[in-house]
Order: structure tokens, then C-alpha cells, then sequence
């Protein structure tokens, strides 16, 4: 007989309720991408960035207009979120004081403006989205306008589908007809400004109805014309008498409204920089932003670089006839640095 009796294993139970299992922190939850639908978030624009927390506006243009604080969800930790963006809200949108709300999404872009640190730098900057204006400043002198840079802003405008604007401030100090000769046959509107005369209602007929982002380097006024427009108190500065460079003033961007005889739009002012670098924009739209010779452009053959080696070029051949005028040779030269510099770029990424 065996000593293992099969009819007494019938009858044994065991009892488990006192076995103690260690739960695994790990995996108590079965992990999902699945996020809540958020069917309740309110839309609100973004009026200014600080620290991690944005200032947004709900309920625009309504009855129950507010500003309110919030923080962005953590699944949109890697997205930027910056002025002018349409952003989905949950959370405590009263805007009282001490409560928060939170961005849980971004709505679909219209624009999107970006720079680079420099030409080579393929990491962008996202300055402003969703506008559909640039408005330019410069200075006719303290500082001394810069073509080139403006050449860049141009360039920069027309790769986000902005158009842009030009206001040329201190014209009280210098004549800046010189300067503005540089953009003969460009599809550009020109404001100038003085001490005694500031164009603030043709300025303001411009904005009404849009979303205009301010740039412009240090020290040109940007700010002094922000305030006289949105009536607001951003702080201005001066321009350093030895080295002729302005002090940044603006620390971040800012949305603000204006309004005026002609209706209401949004500016947003941004911190001057004294460098505007090209590196995300596609190198076909760096022509565009030279309107008269893009369309000169026409009659170049087909794969024409238009630098000064091109055979052919009807560009070259426009200049040097005198059929475009004696500002096309330093919008020329302008154009051709900035191909020579995104054909170095290119070449370089091929190689690397």
C-alpha cells in the first residue's frame, strides 16, 4: 500500500487568506496612450509666457472676458506653447486670484514665425504664432538702420506666410531716404515716425483687424511705439553712446490689444535682438522676400544660382544695364549673401 493515500488528498483544503502579497508599484496600473477627451476645455488665447506659467484669455472678445493663470499638462512638456497660440484650457478658469488652470492642447496653427541662433543652427526659436502681420522697426539713426537685418526679417515673414510692414522711427534725427531706397519695387508698406509726428492712426489702421507681431532691434523705439499704441507701459531704454547699441528692454514677448478709430487687433511685442538667424527657412522662399528681382528672376534659365559666377542671370544682367535702378546693387549683393550662405549650409549637411 502506498504511503501516499489518494482518497485523504480528496478531503485537505487550504486556507490563503493570510499569505501576503507585495504589490508592484510598477505595474498596479496597466499603462495605456489613451488621454482624457477634455470634451469640457475651453479655448483662450496666449497673451505671455513666464516661468512656466501662461497667461491665457478666455471667453475672447465676450461677455465674460477674463485673464487666467495656468500650467501646461504634462503630456505637452516637449510642445512650445507661445504667444498668439490658440490653447484647449481645463481646470479653474475663474482668474481669481491663487487659482491655476491647465493647457491640455494647442489648436492648429495659421503661422508660425521662428529664428535661429545663426544661419548654421538648425535648432528654431518659435517667437509667435498665428499672426499674420510683421511690423518691422528701424531706426533712421541711433542706431543706424541695417538693410541686411531687415532683409533677414523679410525673408523670415514671407517662409510663415506674414506680411510685413516697415515703420521707420527718429526720422527727426537723419533722413532715411537712403535707407528706404534699398527697398525700391519691394511689396512693402512704409510708415515713418518722428519726435513731433507719429503716424498712430495710419499705423493703427494697419493693425485693426489682425495679429501683428512687433521686431525690430534694440533701441529703434519698438517699445516707445507699442505703449503709444496699446497705451500700456512696456519699459524703454537707450542706446549706449559708445558702442551705438540699444539696451534690451523687452525681456519676453507680450500680447497686447490695441484699439483704435478703426477697430481693435492684437500686438505683440517681442525683445529686440540684433541678430535674426535663417536656418529653418526653406532656401526657394529667400528669393521671394526680394519681390522686384524674384520677378526679374522669371527669365533666368532654369537652375540659375543667381550669385555672381550665374551664367546668364538675368538678374546680374538687369543690374548691370541700370533696369533696376541705382539701389539694385546693394539688394543684389544682399540677395547673394544669403544664397552663398544657405548654399554653404547645404553643402555642409551633405557632407556631414
Amino acid at each position: 500500500m502506498s504511503w501516499l493515500d489518494d482518497a485523504a488528498d480528496d478531503d485537505i483544503e487550504f486556507d490563503e487568506s493570510s499569505v501576503r502579497v507585495r504589490p508592484n508599484p510598477k505595474a498596479n496600473r496597466p499603462r495605456t496612450k489613451r488621454r482624457p477627451a477634455h470634451a469640457d476645455a475651453r479655448i483662450a488665447r496666449v497673451l505671455g509666457v513666464d516661468r512656466g506659467r501662461y497667461t491665457v484669455l478666455v471667453d475672447e472678445d465676450g461677455p465674460d472676458e477674463r485673464r487666467v493663470l495656468a500650467t501646461r499638462a504634462r503630456e505637452l512638456r516637449k510642445q512650445p506653447i507661445v504667444n498668439g497660440d490658440r490653447a484647449r484650457v481645463v481646470g479653474d478658469l475663474s482668474g481669481a486670484e491663487g487659482t491655476l488652470g491647465r493647457i491640455v492642447g494647442i489648436e492648429e496653427r495659421t503661422s508660425l514665425l521662428r529664428r535661429s541662433a545663426d544661419d548654421t543652427d538648425q535648432v528654431e526659436r518659435v517667437i509667435v504664432a498665428n499672426a499674420d502681420q510683421m511690423l518691422i522697426v528701424v531706426a533712421a539713426a541711433d542706431p543706424e538702420p541695417r538693410e541686411r537685418l531687415v532683409d533677414r526679417y523679410l525673408v523670415a515673414a514671407l517662409d510663415a506666410g506674414i506680411r510685413p510692414l516697415l515703420v521707420v522711427t527718429k526720422t527727426d534725427l537723419a533722413d532715411p531716404a537712403e535707407f528706404l531706397s534699398h527697398f525700391d519695387g519691394v511689396d512693402l508698406r512704409v510708415f515713418t515716425s518722428g519726435r513731433d509726428e507719429m503716424p498712430l492712426d495710419r499705423i493703427g489702421e494697419a493693425l485693426a483687424g489682425h495679429s501683428t507681431v512687433f521686431v525690430g532691434h534694440s533701441g529703434v523705439g519698438k517699445s516707445t511705439l507699442v505703449n503709444a499704441l496699446t497705451g500700456s507701459e512696456r519699459a524703454t531704454g537707450h542706446v549706449n553712446e559708445v558702442t551705438g547699441r540699444g539696451r534690451h528692454t523687452s525681456s519676453s514677448a507680450v500680447s497686447l490689444r490695441y484699439r483704435g478709430p478703426a477697430g481693435s487687433g492684437w500686438v505683440i511685442d517681442t525683445p529686440g535682438v540684433r541678430s535674426f538667424g535663417l536656418g529653418h527657412v526653406d532656401p526657394a522662399n529667400v528669393l521671394a522676400a526680394f519681390t522686384d528681382l524674384a520677378e526679374v528672376a522669371e527669365e533666368c534659365p532654369r537652375g540659375c544660382t543667381h550669385l555672381p559666377d550665374a551664367p546668364d542671370c538675368a538678374i546680374i544682367e538687369a543690374v548691370e544695364s541700370g533696369r533696376l535702378g541705382p539701389g539694385a546693387i546693394a539688394r543684389v549683393d544682399s540677395l547673394q549673401r544669403l544664397l552663398t550662405t544657405f548654399q554653404s549650409i547645404q553643402r555642409s549637411r551633405l557632407e556631414g
